[in-house]
């Protein structure tokens, strides 16, 4: 009997989980990915000693997928724990400390318990990037970059997959790890009306500022991961993490690497920052270096009846070949909640072909 082959499409968090679980389930991962890279919105860069990250800084401790995998993959030994904890908000005046929790709720994330919270988070000792770096490193050849999808249509053994390049893969199931409206669009052209829905996940645009610094430019005493803005203050800062403080080794002995969450807008968004942050924190001179990321389409937010219209999705797509959706856009944007998201889609579409599970 052949390997059973699955096309997992998507190389974000998401779908190298995925592709993993596929490989120990002993089948043919196939991962094709539409940009140049991997990773998705996990994107860290490595400048003079800084560690900037793009996407998500860290995970939950208190969530075991990331600790899981990076066991299975031997890096356990790159986990580092947060190093200080506390926020505080700008008020417009001033700094004021908050409790445990309110920094979430002021920035509008829910879900979250207290207890989970009070575990602290966790990250990689080089940034969020070791981990799929790894996951790539360990699929190798299977991962094909600049491979973006066009159409997927059944095939007499699964399904047949249209590239950019005008190629095709043929593999016996799919697993769709990928924006909400990708997924909707190349499910539509499968029939399944109903993925129409998930056109409506809006996804919220993102744009951060990591700033570096001398440590005597910085002149207060930092405390704490950092500050979220009160609703009612002026200004296009919403929150800025401590990077430097938060976790070990992301700045050179000497310096500080601050990173700012903003408002989009017009003008030149590192120097809207670094004026903001020297109202707030008193900085002086310019930033030793800016780096801008902007995401158009960032983080995912659900309509009332979001659960319900995935859960009926996922039972209508049991009448095709085994296929399977995943990611942030079906299932939660936390990066933990994104690595069982694609890990449950592989083991779906495996159960379905017949691949041998891991015990």
């Amino acid at each position: 009997m052949s390997v059973p082959r699955v096309a997992v499409v998507g190389a974000g968090i998401s779908g190298l989980a995925a592709a993993w679980e596929v490989k120990l389930g002993g089948a043919e991962a196939v991962v094709l990915e539409s940009e140049p890279h991997t990773g998705g919105v996990i994107v860290t860069e490595r400048r003079d000693g800084f560690v900037v990250e793009g996407g998500p800084d860290g995970f939950l401790a208190a969530e075991p997928e990331l600790q899981q995998l990076a066991a299975e993959l031997g890096i356990t030994s790159r986990l580092v724990d947060q190093v200080a904890r506390g926020s505080f908000v700008w008020t417009g005046r001033q700094l004021d400390r908050l409790s445990e929790g309110q920094a979430a709720t002021l920035l509008g994330i829910t879900g979250i318990a207290q207890e989970q919270l009070h575990k602290g988070f966790r990250s990689f000792a080089t940034g969020m990037a070791d981990i799929t770096d790894a996951l790539a490193a360990r699929l190798g050849a299977a991962v094909l970059c600049a491979s973006g999808v066009t159409s997927i249509a059944p095939a007499r053994n699964g399904y047949h997959v249209t590239l950019t390049s005008g190629s095709a893969v043929d593999v016996d199931g799919v697993i769709l790890a990928v924006p909400a409206w990708v997924a909707a669009r190349l499910l539509t052209g499968l029939g399944v009306a109903l993925a129409r829905e998930l056109d409506d996940v809006a996804y919220h645009p993102s744009l951060t500022v990591s700033l570096a610094y001398r440590q005597e430019q910085v002149p207060v005493t930092l405390e704490g991961t950092g500050f979220v803005t009160a609703p009612e203050s002026e200004g296009a800062v919403r929150a800025c993490t401590f990077a430097s403080q938060k976790y070990p080794g992301r700045a050179p002995a000497g310096s500080r690497l601050l990173r700012a969450f903003l408002t989009p807008g017009d003008g030149d968004a590192a120097a809207v920052a670094h004026a903001e942050l020297v109202q707030i924190l008193g900085l002086s001179g310019a930033p030793l270096w800016a780096r801008a990321f902007s995401w158009v389409r960032g983080l995912p937010r659900y309509s009332p009846d979001h659960a319900q219209h995935v859960a009926e999705l996922r039972r209508q797509l049991t009448r095709l070949p085994p296929v399977a959706i995943a990611g942030a856009g079906v299932d939660g944007a936390g990066v933990s909640a994104c690595v069982r998201s694609g890990r449950e889609a592989a083991r779906t579409v495996l159960g379905r072909i017949g691949a041998t599970l891991p015990a």
